[in-house]
Formats: structure tokens, C-alpha cells, sequence
């Protein structure tokens, strides 16, 4: 197996510097054992996360009973940021919480996030905004209860916050997923934050 480092190349002339790809584009990188399973957890990683957005979108909008009443369903008049965000917030955040919960708009940008980035996730396609409009939404969750109820600062929102960075850094949309041909898409190789 070649190194992977900058090879030089002397000619009598000159010397030039060229990298491992440039000096033989014929060749196939060999995956390890352990970068192939890494690839599979972190799509599993991505899967499981977008169904817990996707989820959470399914028992708000039809009030499948887990966390929704189904006389909550937001199908059927209810809504999603109102019982949370209204009953069961405190700390520092707590008026601008109660302030906006049951708001049309709020109720609006909460469900299209919930649907959008479980979407993206589950098919592996725009991750990194997926990342960033989920990070952005997990924190501002995990500030509508400070402290967290069993940790002076920590808990699962700031841990799937993390994730999420760590599927959009590693490109965890193409196992099991639609990334490669997402990727591949004209817009998206003029706008990579697309990816």
C-alpha cells in the first residue's frame, strides 16, 4: 500500500511534487475493515437520528399517542409547540418560551424542521444544513429546561447536536444513503454547502 504522504518525483531538471492520486489516478484505494464498519455505524448513526426527527414530526402532525395525544394532532387544530412550550419550560429562557408557544409561525418553522431534517437525514441528502437547522433546533430545545433535570448542564440534546456535526464532517449521507448522487448534482458541486 502506497503512503499517504507527498511523493517527489526527481527529474535532472526539475523537481516537482506531486500526491499519491496525481502520481497513479489508476489505482484503487483499499478500504480498511475498520473504515468500512466506521462508514455503516455512522450511517446507522444517521438513519436512527433521522427517524427520531422524522418521528417526532409523524406523532405531532397525527397524535400517534407516544408524546402527542391524539386530541393534540396538529391535523386536527392542536399545536405542537403549545403544551411544551407553554407547561413545561423553566429556567432563564422561560417568558420568551411561554411568549411564543402556540404561535402559528413557531408551530410552522417547528414542524418543517422536524420534517425537513428527519427527511434529509433518512435520505442522506443535504446534510450539512440538516446538521446545522437540527443543531440550531436541539439547542434551543435543551435551553427551554436549564439545568437539565439530571445533570447540572448535559443531556441529550447537546449530544445529538454533536452528531449531527459529525455526520455532516464525514459525509455519512453516502452509506445507505442518496449522498453519492446528491453530491453529483450540478447545484450542489456550485454550492457544496449543499452537500
Amino acid at each position: 500500500m502506497e503512503a499517504m504522504t507527498a511523493a517527489t518525483h526527481h527529474h535532472p531538471a526539475t523537481t516537482t511534487r506531486t500526491t499519491p492520486a496525481a502520481v497513479r489516478a489508476t489505482d484503487t484505494v483499499t478500504e480498511t475493515t475498520v473504515q468500512k464498519a466506521t462508514r455503516y455505524v455512522l450511517a446507522g448513526l444517521r438513519l436512527a437520528l433521522g427517524w427520531v426527527f422524522l418521528w417526532a414530526f409523524l406523532d405531532k402532525l397525527f397524535g400517534l399517542g407516544r408524546a402527542t395525544p391524539a386530541a393534540n394532532a396538529w391535523i386536527d387544530g392542536g399545536s405542537p409547540t403549545k403544551g411544551f412550550l407553554g407547561k413545561a419550560v423553566s429556567g432563564p429562557f422561560e417568558g420568551f418560551y411561554h411568549s411564543i408557544a402556540g404561535a402559528a409561525w413557531a408551530d410552522w418553522l417547528f414542524m418543517i424542521g422536524l420534517a425537513g431534517i428527519g427527511i434529509a437525514l433518512i435520505a442522506g441528502v443535504g446534510i450539512r444544513i440538516a446538521a446545522a437547522a437540527g443543531s440550531l433546533l436541539l439547542v434551543l430545545m435543551w435551553t427551554a429546561v436549564l439545568p437539565p433535570e439530571n445533570n447540572p448542564f448535559m443531556d441529550d440534546h447537546l449530544i445529538y447536536a454533536g452528531i449531527l456535526a459529525v455526520l455532516a464532517l464525514t459525509a455519512a449521507g453516502n452509506t445507505l444513503g442518496l449522498g453519492t448522487y446528491w453530491n453529483r448534482l450540478p447545484i450542489v458541486q456550485k454550492l457544496p454547502w449543499l452537500k
